[in-house]
């Protein structure tokens, strides 16, 4: 007579941990600036700047609400009905979106990133994306976050390791916190001159001159505004930056700047998020608007062996 004998390959020793859904954690500091970078979604779990939410927080234990300061490749926002054609040849992918009938923002934000260099103040940290059904190629990106008296400065850089051309869009999901107070009590700056129009699909129909709602480059009351809308033609400073600024009743402006490697912003103030509603402010800088991959408006067409590079960051005035 056998005994039966265990052979699964897991350990069964109650004092080992489960993974947390957010997955490992990175935390780095500088001064009074903290921020906690989660191994799924490369995704900044926390940002405080002296103890001051500067992005809505998620825990540790929960699964990521809203994408929260995901990084979105190889394409951001949303691509009609899951569909795209490359030199002559159509994909279809998987309906992410099923209530507009889109994929939605990319194959990486569920994915375990692994780190590949960590410092007390900065991390990067590395996405090998694989060939798979409706995109047959080969990505590898890295994202580095790091701190510093001015901020959360993120740069990533994304390599085409295949053989075949592949189409390229990325964007990030960074939500502004208002600091405890409602978003109506709040102001929105959007340094942005042409506002992209949408059907009720949320995928662009074309452009337009911003004005009334749209026209945000002087801050104004988020208290009429129901936004989840694309923005091109920034508008840059001296330093060539472009910005998104959340003015909040404690007197403090968390901001998203983007360099001039991005040109798109995406703003949305989560009124129709269940759940969710008014969750804080989206503030998401991107190297194309949806369907681009359709379109070709931005598009990125990365040849094998090259690469494209991009910086932008998130800051507490």
């Amino acid at each position: 007579m056998t005994t039966s004998q265990n052979t699964s390959l897991f350990p069964t020793s109650t004092d080992v941990a489960a993974t947390p859904p957010s997955g490992g954690q990175h935390v780095l500091a500088h001064g009074e600036h903290r921020a906690v970078v989660a191994e799924v979604g490369a995704m900044v779990r926390e940002y405080t700047v002296g103890g001051r939410d500067v992005l809505v927080p998620f825990g540790e234990d929960e699964v990521a609400p809203v994408f929260n300061s995901a990084v979105l490749v190889p394409w951001p926002n949303r691509l009609r009905d899951g569909r795209y054609a490359v030199d002559g040849r159509s994909y279809q992918l998987a309906v992410s979106e099923p209530e507009r009938g889109t994929a939605l923002h990319g194959l990486a934000a569920w994915e375990r990133w692994s780190a590949v260099d960590v410092a007390e103040a900065a991390v990067t940290l590395e996405l090998a994306l694989p060939a798979q059904k409706g995109w047959p190629f080969q990505l590898v990106t890295r994202v580095r976050y790091a701190l510093s008296d001015a901020g959360l400065e993120v740069t990533l850089t994304t390599r085409n390791v295949g053989a075949g051309t592949a189409p390229y869009g990325v964007g990030f999901h960074p939500w502004l916190s208002t600091g405890g107070a409602d978003l109506d009590e709040c102001t929105v700056r959007l340094d942005a001159a042409t506002h992209v129009t949408v059907d009720d699909r949320l995928l662009p129909t074309g452009t337009e001159p911003v004005a009334g709602a749209y026209d945000l480059r002087e801050a104004r009351s988020l208290a009429d505004l129901d936004l989840d809308d694309a923005w091109v033609d920034p508008v840059r400073d001296a330093d060539g930056l472009s910005w998104c600024l959340l003015g909040c009743p404690d007197g403090r402006t968390p901001a998203v700047w983007m360099d001039g490697s991005l040109d798109c912003w995406q703003v949305c103030s989560a009124n129709h998020i269940p759940e969710h509603e008014r969750y804080g402010l989206a503030a998401e800088p991107m190297s194309c608007v949806a369907d681009a991959f359709n379109t070709g408006e931005r598009l990125v067409r990365l040849a094998p062996g090259a690469e494209h590079t991009v910086r932008w960051g998130v800051t507490l005035r």
